[in-house]
This record gives structure tokens, C-alpha cells and sequence, in this order.
């Protein structure tokens, strides 16, 4: 059995537009994590970059293997923990808000494109990506990845369970007025797909938006087990596969489905 995966949610918009003092916050929150024990560090939604940046995000988007991923992993060396960070994607003529996975030795584990884009402004500056299933391994651990709005829609966390994910990661940039989906939605997500989910959010104004902080993992029992305020913060907790187990052999929501009768739903 894999021993808990001690996990870090960064709470924090860093510095918009600039990606270089972004990877200072990043390189600080790093530090702490790895010093508090944690394998694995989660930033927000775009964190890279900043989210409201307007005609800044053709300028400031870059390949998966660009100069950002390379920082970042010198990062995750240096501190000895693995990163997943948001950052705008160029693909070719396409822009993608995506979020990749970097391990504790600079390898880059997994990439994902936000297949639900939220609001005029994604929709205006990116491509949905159309793969909802992505998967790594760490540290024994199956993990999954999704974007903000994309945890919303429970056919792609139920799509993640069905895949065997552990430990879903969800970097947001949710705002006013929904701050329910940190505090309701989210645990509700982990309890019926039995799953961990790690969100990390933004916080504070940026541009038009406000962003209501409130990071939490959420576990598969429906607890939170660890969640933030309003303000910057790193929060810590662990995923623990005994938990998970016994968790998924109690509850029967997996067993019970009867797929035959959703058909209609697709």
C-alpha cells in the first residue's frame, strides 16, 4: 500500500503578467511545502501567468515543454517535490488554458487542456481541449487532472473514477458569487466519485474578478481535510490510500451504478 501523499495547496494570484515573479512565489511556496513534508505542491488556475490578462495571453502563452515548464522543474528539483502548475498552452496556431504535472526530478508527468471553458474571456482567448481523462503516476498514487469549471460538470469526475483516479487535481480560478463550489460542490465531488480532489484557487481582485480563495482538499469520506481562508495561504494535507480503500469499500455508489440506464444522459 503507497504511504500518504502529504499535498500543498498554494492559495494565490502572484504577481498578473509577470511570469517571473510568479516562479518567485511559486520557488517560496515550494520551499515551505517541501520543508512541512509535502511530496506535491498544487497552484491555481494560471498561476504562471496571472488569469486576467487580456491581449497578454498570446504574448505570455508558450509550448508545454517551453521556458516556463523548464523554471518550474528546476524548481521541483531544487525543493525535491513535484509541481502542477496552470499556465496559457500555445499548441501550433491554438492557445490552450492548461495545467501540467512536473515531478520531485524535473520530469514533466502530464499535461491538460480545460475541455469546459468558463465565461466570455476563456472563451474568447482559448480552445477547449477534448481528452477529459489525464492520468500520472506518483509516488504510487493515481492522479487525475481537471480545470476550474471542468470539476462543475459531475460526468467528468464520474469519467475519473470509472479511470481509477486517486487524487484529482483541480487548480481554479473561481470568483463571486460562487463560493458554494468551493464549500459544497467540491466535497460533494470527492464523496460520490470517491476520490480525493486538491482545488486551488485564486484569491483576492484581479482585473474585473474577485476570487474567493477557499481552497480545500476534500476527501472521499466527504470531509475536508484541509482548507483555506480568503487571503494568500498554503494549506496542507495528506492523501492517505488507507483512508481511500476503506472508504470505497464502505460506500456503494460505484457498485450500485446501473450504466444501462444512462444512455440518454450522452
Amino acid at each position: 500500500m503507497p504511504l500518504p501523499l502529504r499535498t500543498a495547496l498554494l492559495q494565490s494570484s502572484g504577481r498578473p503578467g509577470s511570469v517571473a515573479e510568479n516562479l518567485k512565489v511559486l520557488d517560496e511556496a515550494a520551499g515551505r511545502a517541501a520543508g512541512a513534508g509535502a511530496g506535491l505542491l498544487v497552484c491555481p488556475e494560471l498561476f504562471l501567468t496571472g488569469y486576467a490578462i487580456g491581449d497578454d495571453v498570446p504574448v505570455l502563452a508558450e509550448p508545454a515543454n517551453g521556458p516556463g515548464a523548464d523554471a518550474v522543474a528546476e524548481i521541483a528539483v531544487r525543493h525535491g517535490i513535484a509541481v502542477h502548475y496552470g499556465y496559457p498552452e500555445r499548441a501550433g496556431e491554438l492557445i490552450h488554458n492548461s495545467a501540467q504535472l512536473i515531478d520531485a526530478s524535473g520530469g514533466r508527468l502530464a499535461n491538460y487542456r480545460k475541455t469546459h471553458l468558463f465565461g466570455c474571456f476563456e472563451q474568447q482567448w482559448f480552445t477547449p481541449g477534448d481528452e477529459p481523462v489525464v492520468q500520472a503516476e506518483l509516488d504510487g498514487i493515481r492522479i487525475g487532472m481537471l480545470i476550474c469549471y471542468d470539476v462543475e460538470f459531475p460526468e467528468n469526475v464520474r469519467a475519473h473514477a470509472l479511470a481509477g483516479t486517486d487524487l484529482l487535481l483541480v487548480p481554479t480560478a473561481l470568483m463571486h458569487p460562487f463560493p458554494f463550489v468551493a464549500e459544497s460542490l467540491v466535497p460533494a465531488r470527492a464523496f460520490e466519485s470517491q476520490l480525493y480532489v486538491a482545488y486551488a484557487n485564486r484569491t483576492g481582485h484581479e482585473g474585473v474578478f474577485e476570487f474567493t480563495g477557499l481552497s480545500c482538499l476534500a476527501g472521499p469520506d466527504g470531509t475536508t481535510r484541509a482548507r483555506a481562508g480568503r487571503g494568500e495561504e498554503l494549506v496542507i494535507g495528506d492523501v492517505d490510500p488507507v483512508l481511500l480503500g476503506a472508504s470505497r469499500e464502505t460506500n456503494p455508489y460505484l457498485r450500485d451504478r446501473r450504466p444501462g440506464l444512462y444512455g440518454s444522459l450522452s
